[in-house]
């Protein structure tokens, strides 16, 4: 076994046995390059990752091509869920390099640490080539890898950096539409989504299109996000017998999944049906939620309320295996039910995607079509699929499970306490709401160390935390930590989280915010100092941690009356408003906070006896640029001198408040009128 022995990351773990030499990323290996002046080639990747897979087989664990690495390398093996400072300067190197990125990520670097060569996977005869030839042009030519590295590594710094903007502009709703002008090109009008293959869930983006298309009155893109939500539901992308999404589809037709379940994908599109559900009343929504979070409560729940990571794309060494079943396999666990069953999934004999006589369950129709189509009832066609899908489910859970990335995030943690809140807002189950407090109560005894700061990872595999440089939190752990509990507090009027986030924010600032630069960095002031310190600005798979901030801030800021949280808010969209028109997708959760800008923010204050009462039934109408505070009591400034013996709702915005309505109809007048 070589270094990765000890580590407590699963995906370490998973190279503890290869012939390479692998250290894991720390002092000792590092400072081995510089005293060998040895080239460091920095392998990054994660646990459910497939094709990191495959290369640790072709590559990894073949004793000649570990010699040639063992020979000429310092090799560093990196989580990038555990190290994303990490992940983040060698993929902006590798994106700088190729024009594209993605895991497994593979970058040579000097013996300090900056890179001079990278992609992402390659095959074996590939790998050995270029390691040789690299080894030799350092060897040969030190000099020109190092005017190589000095242009790459300040190109890195650069990356993804934004300008200070000084002067504020006056925000508009043209701002907003030319946003969508560029972007709505690229959206697929027959199979939902943007683009064609592969195609990610992306949720951020959804959510701003959705809002938008509310507040600005803009059928077709309502029209496009209903088709986009119907397709993601329908395809293969979605487990159709034991809920939740796979990471992406590698078609375009949502059809066959990249079969890794992540938590941070799940989560976020938890909150999207969700809000989609009040948006427009849609029985295949609520559906999606509850199977989606019965999923993360079956197989992704620690005992102590913690979420884990992921599940592997791969189990018995193929790729999608526990999920796909030839049509003789469900004819034997099904009997006379599995022709309806399969009329209802489209299975075929030959099979439905490249893996021969294997199917993916999809979905084309909805119940009410087939039902008409095969001369059933609807409750009926629904009924005896529910009861064959609780077969399909019970045959598959007897297979060889996909690996369980056991690490829990304080990050994706956050992500999936989001979404119980928001699903608990829109369809009032109490089982959500003690999903969502079970975690929050794990997540801040355990993760918040002495002195009020984060810690972003808790591995039920380790009885002793790593060292420091491991365990510290980063940006997007405050960021979507403090956004969760701000949800939490508005579904439950708990004081006791707003000032836990309040707290956090605090700390954030002190730790991470750069006041001349107008922006947050990722890493912390104190933390390992790499050869960048570089800012999360772009919105991604998971919106960017100073987008998150940036939101957290106007609401705090709002709660507390907090002029400075509001400024540095204020700030942050500054700097990067001129370049959200270009392309908004990578920049959607800016935009929503753009969209509270122009349309501004209600402050819902319900207060009395029946508050909670009350506030779920606000919660039934889609009124997306609010915030919601209230309870029997309470101490922010909004709430003085606002309670009374009866229950009373209180509409402010702009810091002006109309007069307290008696009911919620009365209320919502104030708002639509």
């Amino acid at each position: 076994m070589n270094r990765l022995a000890n580590s407590a990351s699963p995906y370490l773990l998973q190279h503890a046995h290869n012939p390479v030499d692998w250290y894991p990323w720390g002092r000792e290996a590092l400072q081995k390059a510089k005293v060998e002046n040895k080239l460091i080639l920095v392998s990054i990747g994660y646990s459910a990752c497939h094709w990191c897979h495959v290369m640790e087989h072709e590559s990894f664990e073949d004793e000649k091509v570990a010699a040639v690495m063992n020979a000429y390398f310092v090799c560093i093996k990196v989580d990038r869920e555990e190290r994303p400072d990490v992940d983040q300067i060698y993929m902006s190197a590798v994106q700088l390099m190729t024009g594209r990125g993605g895991w497994p990520l593979n970058c040579i670097c000097l013996p300090d640490q900056r890179p001079i060569y990278g992609g992402t996977y390659f095959g074996k005869n590939d790998w050995v080539s270029l390691l040789f030839n690299l080894a030799d042009f350092y060897k040969q030519k030190p000099a020109e890898a190092e005017e190589y590295a000095v242009k790459l590594t300040e190109g890195i710094r650069q990356y993804e950096s934004v300008q200070f903007a000084a002067i504020q502009p006056e925000y508009k709703r043209e701002d907003l539409r030319l946003i969508l002008e560029n972007w709505q090109r690229y959206f697929d009008k027959s199979e939902g989504g943007i683009g064609s293959s592969p195609k990610f869930p992306m949720p951020n983006n959804w959510q701003f299109l959705m809002r938008y298309a509310h507040l600005m009155q803009d059928e077709s893109v309502a029209k496009h996000i209903k088709l986009t939500l119907h397709k993601m539901a329908f395809g293969g992308i979605y487990d159709q017998i034991g809920g939740g999404f796979a990471r992406y589809s590698v078609d375009e037709r949502w059809h066959v999944p990249h079969f890794e379940k992540m938590l941070y994908d799940n989560a976020q599109l938890v909150s999207l049906y969700a809000e989609a559900a009040v948006w427009q009343h849609d029985p295949l929504y609520p559906q999606i939620v509850d199977e989606t979070i019965t999923f993360i409560k079956r197989e992704l729940t620690s005992p102590e309320g913690g979420f884990y990571s992921a599940l592997d794309a791969d189990s018995e060494g193929a790729e999608g295996k526990f999920y796909t079943f030839t049509k003789d396999e469900i004819e034997e666990i099904l009997g006379e039910d599995a022709a309806l069953f399969c009329i209802y999934y489209h299975l075929t004999d030959d099979g439905n995607w490249e893996e021969e006589n294997t199917n993916v369950f999809f979905r084309k129709e909805s119940d009410e079509q087939l039902a008409a189509k095969l001369g059933l009832s609807v409750d009926e066609l629904v009924s005896k699929i529910n009861i064959a899908r609780s077969k399909v489910l019970e045959a598959r859970s007897t297979r060889v499970r996909p690996g369980l990335d056991y690490k829990i995030l304080t990050s994706w943690n956050a992500l999936m306490l989001k979404g119980l809140c928001q699903a608990y807002r829109a369809f009032d189950k109490p089982e959500y709401l003690e999903m969502a407090l079970q975690n929050a109560r794990f997540t801040l005894n355990n993760r918040v160390r002495e002195g009020g700061r984060l810690s972003r990872i808790y591995n039920i595999k380790s009885s002793s935390p790593p060292e420091k440089g491991w365990d510290g939190a980063f940006l997007d752990d405050y960021a979507n930590l403090i956004e969760a509990l701000i949800a939490l507090y508005e579904v439950t009027f708990d004081e006791q989280w707003l000032h836990a986030a309040n707290k956090l924010t605090d700390r954030a600032i002190t730790h991470y915010y750069d006041a001349g630069k107008g922006v947050f960095f990722y890493t912390a002031d104190d933390d390992e100092q790499l050869i960048a310190r570089k800012s999360e600005i772009m919105d991604s798979v998971i919106p960017a941690s100073n987008s998150v901030m940036a939101h957290n801030l106007k609401m705090l800021g709002l709660l507390f009356d907090n002029e400075r949280y509001q400024d540095i808010s204020a700030q942050l969209l500054r700097n990067v408003a001129p370049q959200m028109a270009k392309y908004g997708s990578s920049y959607s959760n800016w935009a929503m906070l753009l969209l509270d800008e122009v349309f501004g923010v209600y402050e819902i204050a319900v207060t009395g006896s029946d508050a909670g009462q009350w506030r779920a039934g606000l919660e039934k109408n889609y009124i997306p640029n609010k915030i919601i505070l209230g309870g029997k009591k309470g101490s922010l400034p909004l709430l003085q001198d606002k309670f009374a013996a009866t229950t009373r709702i209180f509409i402010c915005k702009d810091k002006t408040c109309g007069l307290p309505s008696e009911n919620i109809e009365e209320a919502l007048k104030q708002i639509w009128n």
